[in-house]
């Protein structure tokens, strides 16, 4: 905090000074005025929370003083000092909101309790403003999401408008007499890249952007609203001047370019009855959205047209699945390539790819890409991460919101190519964790070993284990186990000095007679006739 003293003696300001315990207080900077002008302008500039001040003073009075705080600087607490006990004084201190009128001389005590009483004051303030800030900003931001809900149920139910056409007006400015609306779908999924870029990958702060602009233009003479749907999408609802709907959106793409140095794409439903007709506008704007053919250039401004329904000669990555799957167990980068290229060769014939089309190879390709990992990789623990969703999720395009080819077929193949050496590297780990398994194994034979301590100790799954380790030896587990055993108890045998259950309990059988039954059953000999035999 900071105090001000104005006195026109020094001697007075000085004992100010001596006579209150600021740190105590709270307060950290302790200026001087000798007179009410210079009072004013260190008030205008500094904005002291705390004022001390004197009421006779040369040219003004501090009367003057009380007043122009009240004016200028209302949230300033004031303690009188005076020689002076004129009631008029006290009644212009009361009526100014000072906090104190003291006496000269001061009494230390009474000075103290004073700024404490003050400063206590405008902390309650300082922190009741704080609180009402804060409402403030958090009614602010929830606003926007209040609307978005509000007008969605509205674009998705036009029912719901009787509930809230009074809120409508209110807010928007939407009257009796507007019977018409159209509604406008903002194409967000050809926004460059470089436009993204500038928001650090915050989608979220990008639409809040967007939104601004459209409704600066179209909220300024209550058009209509823009607002982002709980899908999504950012929607463009109008209810005046319908028909003149395409140059108004090409009015607010004119701000997206000033802001973002390029206009985006807006597609326009019909003009329909308000409030019955909003969904259907809505439906067809989607509809135009999702038919634009993305490899041509396209009005930024487009409007449904019910006789338009284009055919698509729908390719399907499906097809190429197969060659595709080989390419990638090959580890060779040549055939993964080639297998991308002959896709593209296809792809270059469509002269049509709209939204459907690229939906439809992101949904394949994730297919697809799951079926792979499962073959691959099978139910390790952590399968390898994927660089990003799907390499159809985001379709690359150009300034002009064309689809780039090359691109499309570069993400394909990157992502080949990242699963191709994934699947090598693990190939590599695959045997060295089965070679560990097995040294385990032949280290600790003679130990009670169950698929479960394998799979606890090297963090994989039994059944993991059991299927990996059948493909690499050929042989199931407990067999190896049972076979190592063997192979030990034939050396132990050789030796006259072990008893058979001896034996028997060195290669990890605690019963003589299983371990018998066991043993003929590999050897086709009992252990005593072994041992004979190999005399």
């Amino acid at each position: 905090m900071r105090a001000l003293i104005v006195d026109d003696e020094r001697h007075v300001r000085e004992a100010i000074r001596l006579l209150v315990d600021w740190q105590a207080h709270g307060i950290e900077e302790v200026m001087e005025a000798q007179d009410v002008a210079s009072a004013m302008e260190r008030i205008g500039r500094d904005h002291p929370q705390i004022v001390f001040t004197d009421m006779i003073m040369p040219e003004k009075l501090g009367t003057d003083l009380l007043a122009w705080i009240r004016e200028h600087e209302p949230a300033a607490k004031v303690i009188v000092i005076s020689g002076h006990d004129d009631f008029d004084f006290v009644r212009k201190t009361v009526l100014y909101g000072g906090m104190d009128y003291i006496l000269k001389p001061i009494d230390p005590e009474q000075l103290n309790q004073a700024v404490a009483k003050a400063v206590e004051s405008r902390k309650q303030e300082d922190e009741g403003t704080k609180q009402e800030q804060r409402k403030a900003i958090e009614i602010n931001q929830l606003r926007p999401v209040y609307w978005d809900k509000i007008l969605t149920n509205l674009v998705e139910d036009p029912s719901y408008y009787s509930s809230i056409a009074e809120t409508l007006r209110t807010e928007f400015g939407l009257s009796e007499d507007d019977r018409l609306c159209r509604v406008a779908v903002l194409a967000t999924d050809t926004i460059h890249p470089t436009i993204r870029s500038k928001f650090a990958g915050s989608e979220d702060l990008l639409y809040f952007s967007l939104l601004n602009i459209c409704n600066e233009i179209v909220r300024r003479h209550r058009h209509g609203v823009a607002f982002r749907h709980e899908h999504g999408a950012i929607v463009v609802l109008l209810w005046k001047q319908t028909g003149n709907a395409p140059a108004l959106l090409d009015t607010v793409n004119g701000g997206i370019r000033q802001a973002f140095g390029s206009p985006l794409e807006f597609c326009l439903g019909g003009e329909r009855p308000l409030p019955g007709g909003i969904k259907q506008s809505y439906h067809e704007a989607n509809i135009v959205l999702r038919q634009r053919n993305m490899r041509a250039s396209r009005p930024r401004v487009r409007c449904f047209d019910p006789d338009e329904n284009p055919r698509l000669s729908a390719i399907h990555l499906s097809e190429f699945e197969d060659r595709m799957r080989t390419a990638l167990r090959s580890g060779q980068e040549q055939p993964i390539r080639d297998i991308v290229r002959l896709w593209m060769n296809q792809v270059e014939r469509m002269s049509y790819i709209n939204t459907e089309q690229l939906e439809l190879w992101n949904h394949e390709y994730s297919v697809i890409r799951a079926r792979w990992l499962k073959e691959l990789f099978g139910d390790l623990p952590a399968v390898p991460s994927r660089s990003a969703e799907s390499a159809f999720a985001n379709a690359p395009v150009d300034q002009e919101g064309c689809l780039v080819l090359s691109a499309l077929a570069e993400g394909l193949e990157q992502d080949l190519l990242q699963l191709s050496r994934q699947w090598a590297e693990h190939q590599r780990q695959d045997e060295h964790v089965i070679f560990e398994i097995v040294k385990y194994i032949d280290s600790r034979y003679a130990e009670e070993i169950t698929l479960q301590d394998l799979a606890d100790r090297f963090f994989l799954s039994r059944e993991y284990i059991s299927r990996k380790f059948k493909q690499q030896f050929r042989e199931n587990l407990s067999d190896y186990i049972e076979r190592v055993r063997m192979e030990k108890a034939k050396l132990l045998l050789m030796n006259p000095q072990y008893r058979i259950a001896q034996v028997a309990e060195l290669v990890g059988y605690k019963d003589e007679k299983y371990f018998s039954k066991v043993f003929k059953k590999q050897e086709g000999l009992s252990p005593n006739e072994y041992r004979k035999r190999e005399k």
